[in-house]
C-alpha cells in the first residue's frame, strides 16, 4: 500500500484488520472508538474486568489472554481462592495482582475517577498491582481515555515516520526515549489530522496491524 501515513493507508489497514476478524483489544473496535469518544464511569466490577484483561495481555497473544479473562471474570465473583484461580492461569504473580484488584476494586475505581488530570489518571494507574508505565497507557486508553500505548510496535512504527533508522537502536519496551516518542506524538498528531479519529483509537488498529505482520515496511527496517 503506497502513501504510508495518509488516511486511505490507515483506512486500508483498518479494514484489513476487520476482515480477518482482528479487529478487538479487550473490546471490539467499534467498541473502543465509542467509548473513546464518549467516555463513560466504570462500574467498580467493569473497571476491575478491564485491570484483569490488561494485567493478563502482557506476554501473551491477544486470543490466550481473552481466553483466560473470560473463564476469570466468571469465576471470581464466586470469591475462589488463589489455588483455584491457579488452575486457570499458573502465574502466582498475575493471579495475585488480580485478586489484589478484585478485593479493592471500589477504593481503585474511585481513586482513579477522583483523578483531575490525565497526567494524574496515569501516575495513579502505574500504581496499580502489575502495571507499569507503558501498560498504564494501555489500560487508561480502555477506561477510554485519549492515549496510546507507547508499545515495541508503535515505536518501531514512530521511527519509520521520523525516517532516522539511527533510532531504531534506541527502542526498548521498557524505557521510552524521548526522541522516539516525539516521533510518535508526531506520527499520531498527523493521523490524527488525516482520519480525524481519537489517537487511542488509532493506536489499537495501528499496532494490531504491526503486531499481525499487515505493515510490510517493519519487516525491512525497524
Amino acid at each position: 500500500m503506497d502513501n504510508l501515513f495518509s488516511s486511505s493507508w490507515f483506512f486500508y489497514l483498518e479494514s484489513q484488520l476487520r476482515k480477518l476478524g482482528l479487529d478487538s483489544d479487550d473490546k471490539s473496535f467499534d467498541e473502543i472508538r465509542e467509548m473513546l469518544s464518549n467516555p463513560k464511569k466504570l462500574s467498580m466490577d467493569e473497571f476491575a474486568f478491564t485491570v484483569f484483561y490488561v494485567i493478563l495481555a502482557g506476554g501473551f497473544s491477544q486470543k490466550t489472554a481473552k481466553k483466560i479473562h473470560q473463564v476469570i471474570m466468571q469465576k471470581i465473583p464466586e470469591n475462589p481462592s488463589i489455588d483455584d484461580l491457579l488452575k486457570i492461569f499458573n502465574n502466582k504473580n498475575k493471579i495475585n495482582a488480580i485478586c489484589k484488584i478484585w478485593n479493592n476494586r471500589q477504593n481503585f475505581r474511585d481513586g482513579f475517577y477522583s483523578c483531575k488530570s490525565l497526567d494524574e489518571k496515569l501516575l495513579y494507574l502505574q500504581k496499580l498491582p502489575h502495571i507499569g508505565k507503558i501498560t498504564a497507557n494501555h489500560l487508561a486508553r480502555n477506561l477510554g481515555e485519549n492515549v496510546v500505548k507507547y508499545d515495541i510496535w508503535i515505536q518501531r512504527l514512530g521511527v519509520l515516520y521520523g525516517g532516522n533508522s539511527r533510532m531504531a537502536q534506541k527502542i526498548d519496551n521498557g524505557k521510552l526515549d524521548v526522541e522516539i516518542k516525539k516521533c510518535c506524538d508526531d506520527m499520531f498528531e498527523h493521523l490524527e489530522k488525516e482520519t480525524n479519529l481519537p489517537r487511542g483509537y488509532i493506536d489499537v488498529v495501528l499496532w494490531k496491524s504491526a503486531q499481525n505482520g499487515l505493515i510490510k515496511e517493519l519487516k525491512n527496517g525497524c
